[in-house]
């Protein structure tokens, strides 16, 4: 993906964001200052983006926080989704015949490492088939009470938008790179935390594929976006879009592959960008 050489300097016709270590304060709330800008530029017809990695079930208590539904580009860019309607839109999803290789291949070369599965249906909570599903060795790097524990082999018996590795006490980085050696372009490889868990996807799944998809579909050219991003799983998007902003505490990769720094989720980044064109919140 190239990258967008010119700096936003008009007002944005698209904002996009990452939602954990982003949008969202260290206590996983949309604070007023924030769900006020946002609302100011959503009311003059500028659409906002939620990017991240989370899967559609997980979009629900930001919607809640904001106080609408936005479209979504889900899943680190697996999934378009869009939360008014409930309705998966669209996905790219790693085949079992990959999926198995990709397991062997992780066992291998990250001895002791949990495998797991992210899938989707048609809308944010479809129970057809169970949505994540892990191996008896993953231990999970956050709370997930969706969890379904199966056998090693049903993890990788159908399609799923991603694989998750896990190895704790290891390096999501380090773990990344030892992948990557081996994997070539025969799937993606990203993180958004660094306690051992490292994100695989189909080639070229990112949140800046997703995010151009939307534009492509609004008539908005990703030069005239602007998108918050703290991890490497945001850096394709920061990179593609013409203000790419990265939160004052965000990954070194991510911040040296953004335009500007500011503040952090806890001092509302988004918001004191957002503010040069949307106007500041009395009392903030």
């Amino acid at each position: 993906m190239e990258r967008v050489t010119a700096t936003l300097q008009n007002r944005p016709k698209l904002v996009a964001s990452d939602v954990d270590g982003t949008l969202i304060d260290p206590y996983e709330r949309v604070t007023a200052r924030t769900r006020d800008v946002v609302a100011a530029l959503v009311a003059e017809g500028v659409p906002f983006v939620l990017a991240t990695g989370r899967p559609p079930r997980w979009i629900a208590p930001v919607v809640a926080g904001l106080g609408f539904a936005p479209l979504c580009v889900c899943g680190n860019g697996a999934v378009l989704y869009d939360a008014d309607a409930d309705q998966v839109l669209g996905t790219t999803a790693l085949d079992v015949p990959t999926l198995a290789w990709l397991a062997d291949l992780a066992e291998k070369v990250l001895p002791g490492c949990g495998l797991a599965a992210e899938r989707v249906g048609a809308t944010a909570h479809d129970a057809a088939t169970p949505q994540f599903v892990s191996s008896p060795q993953y231990e999970h790097a956050w709370l997930n009470p969706d969890d379904t524990a199966v056998a090693r082999d049903e993890v990788i018996d159908s399609p799923a938008i991603k694989m998750l590795i896990r190895l704790p006490g290891a390096s999501s980085g380090d773990m990344a790179t030892t992948l990557a050696g081996h994997i070539g372009d025969r799937a993606d490889i990203t993180y958004s935390t660094d306690h051992g868990l490292v994100e695989i996807s189909a080639p070229g799944v990112t949140k800046a594929r997703g995010l151009r998809t939307i534009g492509d579909r609004l008539g908005i050219d990703a030069a005239e976006m602007i998108a918050f991003g703290d991890m490497p799983n945001d850096i394709p998007m920061l990179r593609m879009v013409g203000l790419g902003v990265a939160m004052g505490h965000a990954h070194p990769a991510a911040i040296a592959a953004a335009d500007e720094v500011t503040g952090t989720n806890s001092e509302d980044g988004v918001a004191q960008v957002l503010e040069r064109w949307w106007g500041a919140v009395a009392g903030t």
